[in-house]
């Protein structure tokens, strides 16, 4: 997985720009700029909760086309003094993506990097949207020997599954034919940024699409033009993903406080998406206030992104619930994800 999507010379997000219509895939920033613009607004309260350090780094793991960055600075800037104290990172490694996400934030400062690593010390605000979902996951079945590694063969000139030949030490409860998923370099990479939210003092915000406790399945796809395909038909050629186990990326993160998960549909609700798509509608044309109003929908309703979608913020112990996570403060059983797969 890791070779498909990342491999310098024919990696996937090393040389194709996946995103939108013409693309493989849409990402919520490119339904609406309304969630763009809540993010912003959720990373100045977060500053201000910071207690409004003149510099902050603001990071955005995997930026996609910039589109979400760009919205986000533009509502962001209506916080007294938010823009001027931000020193914005993105983490991107394929360069037309990068290319890319230059145009989106031309009249924007910003520095480029090929990892968290190489963003420089600082009070921190992290951003990480469909990211961990394309970082590499392992995948296990059990036999009647045990738990087998899913690995890939080469034969006859094509990829193809095959199973490990010696059982596994994974000890999880499953029956003959379950599949388990694990992703170590999701949990390594969660246990980064806690490291330096802990460090620095800052917040992250977590948004992909995943399950809210650990359990057995498969949810291992590729996707191309926005269609789902064999998994080894185009290696290189479709985007790699599987969900998220938020639960698993938690116990990376023991030094620092969580909030959520909760379910991106509520989340985006608390921090008042209604509202804004109701402003929206104000000042539009009547076909535009229905792209509006299905935009809405898509990004909040339980069938379209609202549930399936999951959003998990990171913070020092003791800094204040960040926006849209007061809810699941006040009453955790109304604001926990399905866990459905």
């Amino acid at each position: 997985m890791e070779i498909c999507l990342s491999d310098p010379e024919h990696g996937y997000y090393r040389r194709r720009e996946p995103i939108g219509a013409a693309g493989d895939f849409v990402t919520a920033p490119e339904v609406s700029q309304m969630f763009g613009e809540l993010i912003g607004l959720w990373c100045a309260v977060s500053w201000r909760q910071m207690g409004a350090p003149e510099r902050v780094n603001l990071v955005e793991l995997g930026p996609g086309r910039g589109t979400m960055m760009r919205d986000a600075l533009r509502a962001a800037a209506a916080e007294p003094g938010f823009r001027a104290a931000v020193s914005l990172h993105l983490v991107e490694t394929g360069d037309s993506l990068r290319e890319t996400q230059h145009q989106s934030l031309a009249d924007t400062a910003a520095a480029w990097h090929d990892t968290l690593a190489d963003v420089p010390p600082g009070p921190l605000l992290l951003i990480a949207n469909e990211f961990f979902d394309a970082l590499p996951v392992h995948q296990y079945e059990m036999t009647t020997e045990g738990w087998r590694e899913r690995l890939v063969s080469f034969e006859d000139g094509n990829c193809c599954p095959a199973l490990a030949e010696t059982p596994s030490a994974l000890r999880r409860p499953g029956e003959v034919g379950d599949v388990s998923e694990l992703a170590p370099a999701r949990n390594d990479y969660m246990a980064e940024i806690a490291a330096r939210v802990e460090r620095d003092n800052g917040a992250a915000l977590i948004i992909d699409y995943g399950h809210t406790e650990s359990a057995n399945g498969d949810t291992l796809q590729a996707v191309r033009a926005h269609k789902a395909q064999p998994l080894f038909a185009e290696p290189g050629l479709a985007d790699l993903t599987s969900h998220v186990d938020f639960a698993a990326l938690g116990r990376a993160a023991p030094a620092v406080s969580l909030h959520g998960p909760v379910r991106q549909g509520d989340f985006l609700r608390a921090l008042g998406i209604e509202a804004r798509a109701a402003k929206l509608q104000r000042s539009a044309t009547p076909e535009q206030a229905r792209d509006i109003e299905t935009a809405l929908h898509r990004l909040i309703e339980p069938r379209q992104m609202g549930d399936l979608f999951k959003a998990l913020a990171v913070t020092t112990k003791g800094a204040p619930i960040p926006a849209g996570f007061e809810r699941l403060a006040a009453a955790p059983e109304a604001s926990q994800g399905s866990g459905a797969w």
